[in-house]
């Protein structure tokens, strides 16, 4: 089964059949939505959608139950996700309603709760490279393939916490960082994708320029109408990227949770086991 998990602007399923909604129900509460399950296209496959901000756009970036949201795709057999993200830009280069499949992360983020883990239990999880390389490429190949617009592999999100857009200052100083694109809910979303051992990449649709231009005073008005134009390119991406797919998934974040549990099994509380099977029962 494939996850996909729409941002701003991305409320619906694709096209699917048979389709069902689950309500799932988890240790780290209840996700932002029911979760829709249906069959894709003419392959038959199985596609599991959840819209980050709930059907009506009713949750904000730093309280979004990001890991009732994995951890809910994860008990319905997800493996790899695709998401989406509505990002201001912070190069020239980059203008609204180009999309961008970025390969790096910085967190600026700084009131979420970034692991399934704790109480009890300590994982060290490698994060060097936040989004599946190998799904990185695929998503990127799909946005080229499958659009008119520009698509541009590679670059830098800085996951700000939100939800007030940045300041002219915070704007120029991650401009001087060389890095690329500025959005509010990468972060927690890519790492808790990693605990969970499945494959995680994002398209990001370009809806503004921040407020580092002369003359760009990013609005809301602004964002949602860019959101909107991106909104077709974005399921196009997705779609294509369903239907082309490999069968086998093609990296290590199927076990990337092996040797990373620092604390010893007979040494975790019953209940912090029982929470947290679902990741690391095979390695305990």
């Amino acid at each position: 089964m494939i996850g996909f998990i729409g941002g701003s602007g991305i409320y619906e399923a694709l096209p699917l059949s048979n389709v069902t909604e689950h309500e799932v129900s988890t240790p780290y509460g209840d996700p932002s939505a029911p979760v829709t399950v249906g069959e894709f296209g003419d392959t038959g496959t199985e596609v599991a959608f959840l819209p980050r901000h709930g059907p009506d756009h009713q949750r904000e970036p730093t309280n979004l139950p990001y890991r009732a949201n994995i951890y809910a795709l994860k008990e319905l057999g997800v493996e790899r996700v695709l998401a989406s993200n509505a990002v201001g830009s912070l190069r020239e280069d980059l203008p609204p309603q180009t999309l961008v499949v970025p390969d790096q992360i910085f967190d600026r983020t700084k009131h979420r709760d970034s692991s399934f883990f704790g109480d009890g239990i300590v994982v060290h999880q490698p994060f060097a490279e936040p989004y599946c390389p190998h799904m990185v490429d695929h998503l990127h190949d799909a946005a080229s393939e499958a659009t008119d617009a520009d698509a541009e592999k590679g670059g830098t999100y800085v996951c700000i916490e939100g939800p007030q857009y940045s300041t002219k200052a915070e704007s120029e100083f991650y401009r001087a960082q060389g890095w690329d694109l500025v959005g509010m809910t990468a972060i927690p979303e890519a790492k808790l994708a990693r605990e969970a051992e499945m494959c995680y990449a994002t398209v990001a649709g370009v809806t503004d320029y921040d407020v580092w231009k002369e003359d760009s005073e990013v609005t809301l008005e602004e964002v949602l109408e860019n959101a909107a134009a991106n909104e077709t390119a974005i399921k196009q991406t997705i779609e294509h990227a369903i239907e082309t797919l490999p069968d086998a998934r093609e990296c290590d974040c199927g076990h990337s949770l092996e040797g990373t549990v620092n604390t010893p099994t007979d040494a975790i509380p019953a209940e912090t086991r029982e929470r947290v099977d679902i990741f690391v029962g095979d390695y305990l």
